[in-house]
């Protein structure tokens, strides 16, 4: 199977999707726990919920492997961006509700977290990279989207039921502050969804590693809450109907983000 599945478009805006993938190699999978089979912390269905947006020429890259393989947004080294708190890893070890992923004593060591790298990570990474320098080249500016949803309470992560919509970028840093305004602007559009701007997810890796407005290279994340989309909880199920609630505010995100032009 590819690594990362890659749809070449013709503006420059990229929609990167590091969670959505769903396959554990049979190698790997034979090395943990049950509570992997389950996929349970995968960003669901978020290539179908967007797929309306190929109409406006965006460039999509995602993921095919689960996050439990290798983390795409977690920094290589494995530092931490949210130093203590409760984070999983670059290999996570451990699922949101805490499960553990492998037997006792058997978590990955450093030999195989360096071989995922190689094989999994720095191929999805090069491709990012790789996309946003030539539409910067072209363009004069290019803008990532990276593009997240999780269950709306996670105990392990925050307080309380999540905001419907949550923008990160990185506190202002990542993207030029008048194309967050205006992203900010048209998640709230209608008031029909409630949102954070850079509260407790203020954007993972890629959003503060490839997010250099002062090089004309602007990044945001949506953390998007699983509730406004499909069921959270086993077989988390896709909701059409609440899909079709959600799906024109993301629609009118993507659109300003398509439509802005840095000062």
């Amino acid at each position: 199977m590819e690594i990362y599945e890659f749809t070449l478009g013709t503006i420059p805006l990229v929609m990167s999707i590091p969670h959505v993938g769903e396959y554990i190699p049979p190698d790997t999978e034979a090395q943990m726990t049950s509570a992997a089979a389950e996929i349970g912390d995968t960003d669901w269905y978020l290539d179908r919920l967007y797929k309306d947006s190929a109409t406006l020429g965006l460039h999509v890259l995602k993921a095919t492997h689960s996050r439990y393989v290798i983390d795409l947004n977690r920094a290589p080294d494995n530092v931490s961006l949210y130093p203590g708190q409760n984070v999983t890893e670059l290999v996570p070890t451990s699922t949101f509700a805490e499960a553990p992923l492998y037997p006792a004593g058997q978590n990955p060591e450093d030999a195989e977290i360096a071989r995922r790298l190689e094989i999994f990570w720095h191929p999805y990474h090069t491709r990012l990279r790789e996309t946003l320098t030539e539409l910067k080249d072209k363009f004069g500016y290019a803008i990532l989207f990276d593009c997240h949803s999780i269950k709306s309470v996670v105990p392990r992560f925050f307080d309380g039921r999540l905001p419907d919509f949550n923008l990160g970028t990185a506190a202002g840093k990542s993207c030029a502050i008048d194309l967050r305004d205006k992203l900010s602007e048209a998640l709230s559009g209608d008031g029909r969804y409630t949102l954070a701007v850079d509260g407790r997810f203020k954007g993972g890796y890629i959003t503060r590693q490839y997010g250099d407005p002062n090089n004309n290279i602007h990044a945001f994340q949506l953390e998007l809450s699983t509730a406004t989309y499909m069921d959270e909880e086993p077989a988390f199920a896709w909701r059409e109907d609440l899909a079709n609630q959600v799906k024109p505010s993301l629609i009118r995100m993507l659109e300003v983000a398509a439509d802005w032009r840095p000062a």
